[in-house]
């Protein structure tokens, strides 16, 4: 098949997800008001809470959400075969994750922009809670640890990158400055943004940053750790700056990475017309992960994630200008990152190879799949970019910038939201310093990961991403699963039709402690008395906070039975502010 024709098949069920369920959902599931004033108005501070043009922050939520994961699963996912990976993609971004995105950004506006972990507890109860931040506590770790090693591997094999990636960083804060305090608009200085980003593409390439010279002379063995703690001082900079200086304008200008990737890949695979080399499902060898639960699994960002949730209640609801903004920023931000993963699947499954004996040379087993994810995609972009006549030593290093990208501006968000967890566990344990001070939250927020991700272990991938990470997939969709429940009981509660919340809902918890009981049997079996240990607690948390979602649910439902419900505006927040004055 060719791989053009099924780009354009799904970007059209794309488009028709967006257009019409969005609109559902916007009007009839989350009833999105116009007219209320967001928490970015009501709290404006200049620093977390800052009303934002709805381009800019879909640009942020988008590159916050998308980070490696949209690219690196898909390309795994394709070892089953291209069918069953792109089919969950188009099903899951459509009815999961815009859903479960929406309604987290949705639920938070209307609950003072507070983190999921915070509302769960508002709205299920504080056992369940004080459980929803445990979980978000360890995911969070994780994923700042494993962003570092990843983005710290890719500086490493490609030099070639790193002047243009940190390059970004000055021009991102002039365009921040000019931006919002001179009240200039922000398209067309993201655009020469974007177009000087990729002229220092060819500057990296004449003068490529290769520091092993420099992590030899200081004792490092390996020069990834030097990239490591350089990433994490500078995140701890990033995270404790205004949303406008940095965060805003560099995500803004990643968002434009998503069009010119996109097109990339169209016109590729228009010009060159690529065919897919890749089986529709593909024969595994018998000691593979079984599809079953692990598809649902594997590819988690590109289709639904649960640290969307984390982005979408952290920082995104602290700039969401208009309340109905939330539909093209939260379900628009899902459907690029569907887009994402579709061109991943295409680029593994067309790019990389000519033919299905190369193919299946790159996909002999899971742990082969596994761990050229990232150079089969960077390598697969870069055949579909010379077709169109850019020279393939640029598309290299072009491809492996959009990727070293979008995980940078996960990790920029990532600190953040860690910081504000840090905060609201304090402010629980009745730590005040700690909750109060933005710099020491800050630097524990820091501190952890940095350890974690310096942790030797795993062979050379170190500890956090050879031993630990492969909790993520199964703490990442649990914590999605939990999300949409805390969602559906808000929406029961104002007497609006859950439906849309609990198919995904029940699929999802299902496919997730599947997994988990899976994932305990083997780690017994193979002796790992560190993951078996945690993988049995993230399956009692599970259980107990299925449990006490299902109770609230139940409760919530029984109370439909009275009279209306209140209007969209009349929020208990708002009523809570009432009765106070």
């Amino acid at each position: 098949m060719p791989a053009f024709v099924l780009a354009i098949t799904v970007l059209a069920l794309f488009a028709c997800g967006f257009i019409y369920y969005s609109r559902y959902l916007s009007s009839k599931v989350y009833r999105l008001d116009p007219a209320y004033v967001t928490p970015a108005h009501r709290f404006e501070d200049g620093v977390d809470f800052v009303p934002t043009n709805k381009h800019v922050l879909f640009g942020h939520h988008f590159t916050s959400v998308a980070g490696a994961a949209p690219i690196v699963g898909p390309a795994i996912a394709v070892f089953w075969g291209w069918l069953p990976a792109l089919t969950w993609i188009v099903i899951g971004t459509i009815v999961a994750a815009g859903v479960h995105d929406m309604g987290a950004l949705a639920l938070s506006v209307r609950h003072r922009a507070r983190g999921i972990g915070t509302l769960t507890k508002d709205v299920i109860g504080t056992r369940a809670g004080t459980l929803f931040l445990v979980i978000i506590f360890f995911l969070l770790t994780l994923v700042n640890a494993v962003f570092a090693v990843v983005i710290g591997n890719l500086l490493v094999s490609n030099p070639g990158a790193v002047i243009p990636i940190f390059a970004e960083i000055p021009i991102a804060i002039a365009i921040g400055y000019y931006v919002y305090k001179k009240r200039g608009a922000a398209l067309v200085p993201s655009l020469l943004g974007v177009a000087l980003l990729y002229l220092l593409i060819w500057v990296g390439m004449e003068v490529p940053v290769d520091i092993t010279g420099f992590a030899d002379a200081i004792g490092v063995d390996n020069p990834r750790n030097v990239w490591i703690v350089i990433l994490f001082v500078y995140t701890f900079v990033a995270a404790r700056i205004p949303v406008w200086v940095l965060l805003q304008p560099r995500d803004y200008i990643n968002s434009h990475q998503l069009y010119v990737a996109l097109a990339v890949v169209l016109l590729g695979v228009g010009v060159g017309w690529d065919a897919i080399v890749a089986p529709a499902i593909n024969t595994v060898p018998e000691d593979s992960p079984s599809i079953l639960p692990f598809l649902f699994i594997t590819v988690a960002c590109g289709a639904i994630s649960g640290f969307h949730c984390l982005v979408s209640s952290g920082t995104t609801a602290k700039q969401l200008d208009k309340e109905t903004d939330a539909r093209y920023v939260g379900y628009g931000g899902a459907i690029g990152e569907g887009v994402l993963a579709l061109c991943s699947v295409l680029a593994v499954s067309a790019g990389v190879a000519a033919t299905q004996a190369e193919w299946d040379g790159l996909y002999t087993d899971f742990a082969t799949a596994s761990g050229g994810a990232v150079g089969n995609f960077v390598n697969g972009v870069a055949s579909f970019a010379s077709n169109i006549g850019i020279p393939m030593d640029y598309a290299v290093i072009f491809a492996a910038v959009v990727v070293i990208s979008f995980a940078a501006t996960t990790m920029d968000t990532g600190i953040r939201l860690q910081r504000y967890v840090v905060q609201e566990i304090a402010e629980l344990a009745g730590w005040r310093r700690i909750a109060n001070h933005l710099t020491l939250a800050t630097a524990i927020a820091v501190a952890i990961p940095l350890v974690l991700a310096l942790l030797p272990g795993g062979d050379d991938a170190g500890y956090a991403f050879g031993v630990l990470w492969q909790l993520f997939g199964t703490t990442n969709q649990l914590l999605a699963g939990l999300a949409l429940a805390v969602i559906a009981v808000w929406v029961t509660k104002r007497r609006a039709n859950p439906l849309a919340l609990l198919v995904p809902l029940v699929f999802l918890v299902g496919m997730t402690t599947w997994a988990l009981i899976v994932n305990l049997r083997n780690f017994v079996e193979a002796d790992e008395w560190v993951l078996a240990p945690l993988d049995a607690v993230i399956f009692v948390l599970a259980v107990w906070m299925i449990v006490e979602a299902a109770r609230a649910l139940l409760a919530a439902w029984k109370d439909r039975e009275g009279p209306a419900g209140p209007a969209p505006s009349e929020d208990s927040e708002d009523l809570e502010e009432e009765a106070a004055k």
